[in-house]
């Protein structure tokens, strides 16, 4: 498995995870000044944990969308360059401004995803782009923000089966989601994120040329 620099498997009380140098933020265990990247508690940390080609690299542009209270933009932030973290709701969003106050190139974002236009004055050129929300619409959520992506970046998108249709059979949910994700982007890579999130689809896309 290709980790980025400043992403490495360490050892916590005999067990091996990935792991990032930050301050700890949702409870993961810690050596030192290493924090473990729970895949538990993180669909990115999944992807990394499960071998899926990410394409991240240490001090890269990143738009976090749906980053909550800030568990998983964390440790993209503790290894990244400038990250910008989308997310919706008021509560978590106060929680990620903790998360913020430590990190200096963190920069939180009370915005809606689904409303690129309101964000865009803010939100440089980025080299990935990170999509983790719960909403319907996850492959319209992924084209709109498309625009803020480089030519040769990368999309990290965690599709959730559930936030789409609770009723539908999660293959056939991801096949429509990822039609829309084809409209703006080619798929390079897909992953079931079991065993650590059910009904999740790791996706790997670079821009559509």
């Amino acid at each position: 498995m290709s980790l980025p620099d400043g992403v490495s498997r360490h050892d916590f009380d005999g067990t091996t995870s990935i792991a990032t140098r930050g301050h700890p933020e949702y409870g993961e265990r810690t050596d030192g000044e290493w924090r473990r990247w729970d895949p538990h508690r993180s669909k990115l940390g999944a992807m990394l944990e499960l071998g899926m080609e990410t394409g991240l690299t240490a001090d890269q542009t990143t738009l976090y969308l749906g980053a909550a209270a800030g568990t998983t933009v964390s440790h993209v932030a503790d290894f990244g360059g400038p990250t910008y973290a989308v997310e919706f709701a008021p509560r978590p969003t106060r929680d990620l401004l903790d998360v913020a106050e430590r990190r200096s190139n963190l920069f939180p974002l009370l915005k809606d995803a689904r409303k690129p236009e309101t964000y865009a004055h803010v939100v440089e050129p980025v080299d990935v782009l990170v999509q983790d929300v719960a909403t319907r619409g996850q492959g319209r959520v992924a084209t709109l923000n498309r625009q803020f992506l480089a030519d040769d970046g990368y999309l990290l998108a965690a599709i959730k089966a559930r936030s789409e249709d609770v009723t539908a059979d999660p293959e056939d949910v991801f096949d429509e989601v990822l039609a829309d994700i084809d409209a703006a982007y080619d798929v390079v890579a897909t992953e079931r994120l079991t065993p650590y999130h059910d009904d999740h689809l790791g996706v790997v896309a670079r821009p559509e040329r």
